[in-house]
């Protein structure tokens, strides 16, 4: 069975989301700097089903589930499978929302860390029946519907027919509002002061040299408390200031999500994955002439190289796990792409899925990505528990769909503002080797934070800056 598609007429996504985005498990993923490797965008609404976890609770639409939530997202993307029409964009119904970087405890036996003051779930994903797919290529739109949950093959076309009808009504009557932000926020505070972030990186080149490990991730988070914010709006600030490929916004209970990120973790199309990793960075110049010798500085490296090819490493390892034997290639190595406040070192490893494996099995072999976590990984992430004073939370995890067909495209939830309640967090964070110096890893941080503190400063010339300074 293929899901009911209808064409609407085709419009900004972020304009036409606006609205949407108010709605409990209304995710937008939002290929904001539209490319290649950006096609697609797309909004999906009114989840049926809604699997969130913490801490080892597990509840599907708050019915507890004794599961792990890897093995639930599996059985119900096998429960409400199709045949996609092969032409469309990909994503014509499926599952989506985001692990947080903590679901590697559902995979890993790791200690989970004690200061958990925020609380963000571990994973929180919805399964869509209603999807609206926008080709920025050949500038068209299109809602799809597959009429799940419904079983019976008659009642769920009609049910997908008065889906697709009501929400082309919904869509036609949406304000076309670019909203401005209304901020107000206490200071940005870190987790890190400068020297506790500098005894941290010491610490992790003390594991290198020991032996533990070759190179790991630290990060720093930084937190404001809300007290006036239209957080959709604040999300287009950051896609006019940063357009990103994998930029997505989504909103689960208290918990939103709104991310410019450039990092592919994993697609999965036709058997074919592809994962994207980005290690090296260097923060961009105004003048010209310096911006350039920086990327060619950056793309020549040994220490920048040496980060991104370990990392390339441990995801061919990865993807070994579950492709077929001798697919796994590194298409592009250390390749230069540049955005707005940073140039990147990005690499692209590719392989072709076993044909029993399914796209979950894949995100159980892979996840967290190697690029916000170290090598060896599971060593490595032990050592982030023991440095980093708090938990991620959604940074460093993923935001993803899963197609009930099979497909997969899924970002590393890095540039991004991660809001529980009243409070808002993002962090910025680079890889520690036995090269590392503090200072520099600290400004390293600092550059990659810097448009997520502009939007919100620009709008609240007070907002005072704490530790660090």
């Amino acid at each position: 069975m293929k899901p009911v598609v209808k064409s609407i007429p085709y419009t900004k996504p972020e304009m036409l989301f606006s609205e949407l985005s108010k709605d409990n498990g209304a995710v937008f993923f939002d290929s904001a700097k539209p490319g290649e490797i950006a096609r697609y965008s797309y909004i999906a609404v009114d989840p049926f089903l809604t699997l969130v976890c913490k801490n080892g609770e597990n509840f599907l639409n708050e019915q507890a589930l004794r599961a792990n939530p890897f093995d639930a997202l599996d059985e119900l993307m096998l429960r409400f499978s199709f045949e996609a029409h092969p032409e469309l964009p990909p994503f014509q119904g499926g599952a989506a929302g985001f692990l947080g970087y903590e679901a590697l405890h559902n995979l890993e036996e790791i200690p989970r860390q004690v200061n958990d003051d925020l609380e963000f779930p571990d994973v929180a994903i919805g399964f869509y029946d209603i999807v609206i797919a926008f080709d920025h290529e050949l500038e068209q739109a299109m809602i799809f519907s597959t009429g799940f949950p419904v079983k019976d093959y008659d009642k769920r076309m009609e049910r997908a027919d008065a889906r697709i009808a009501l929400f082309e009504e919904r869509l036609q009557s949406l304000p076309r509002l670019q909203l401005m932000p209304d901020v107000t926020v206490e200071s940005i505070v870190s987790n890190f002061t400068q020297d506790d972030y500098f005894a941290a990186t010491t610490k992790f080149i003390g594991y290198i040299v020991a032996g533990d490990i070759f190179e790991a991730n630290l990060s720093q988070r930084f937190q404001a408390t809300l007290h006036s914010i239209n957080l959709y709006a604040l999300y287009l600030m950051l896609r006019v200031k940063n357009p990103a490929p994998f930029a997505c916004f989504m909103r689960f209970g208290e918990t939103v999500i709104a991310s410019a990120s450039p990092e592919r973790f994993l697609s999965l199309h036709n058997g074919r994955i592809e994962t994207r990793p980005i290690k090296g960075t260097a923060a961009r110049s105004n003048d010209e002439a310096k911006d350039e010798a920086v990327a060619l500085a950056l793309s020549q490296s040994e220490k920048d190289r040496a980060e991104n090819i370990m990392i390339v490493d441990l995801m061919r390892n990865d993807l070994s796990r579950v492709c077929k034997k001798h697919s796994v290639v590194v298409e592009k190595l250390c390749g230069l792409e540049s955005y707005e406040t940073v140039h990147h070192l990005v690499s692209v490893v590719s392989g072709q899925l076993e044909d029993e494996a399914t796209a979950v099995d894949l995100l159980k072999a892979t996840f967290p990505g190697g690029s916000i976590t170290g090598a060896p990984k599971i060593r490595a992430m032990e050592i982030i528990n023991e440095c980093e004073p708090h938990p991620r939370g959604p940074y460093c995890g993923s935001a993803v769909y899963l197609g009930f067909d099979g497909c997969m495209d899924s970002s590393i939830l890095i540039r991004t503002y991660a809001v529980q309640g009243d409070e808002l967090t993002f962090h910025g964070g680079g890889a520690i080797t036995s090269d590392s110096i503090p200072q520099s890893e600290y400004e390293e941080t600092l550059a990659k934070v810097r448009v997520l503190r502009a939007c919100l400063s620009e709008q609240e010339a007070s907002c005072a800056t704490a530790q660090p300074a």
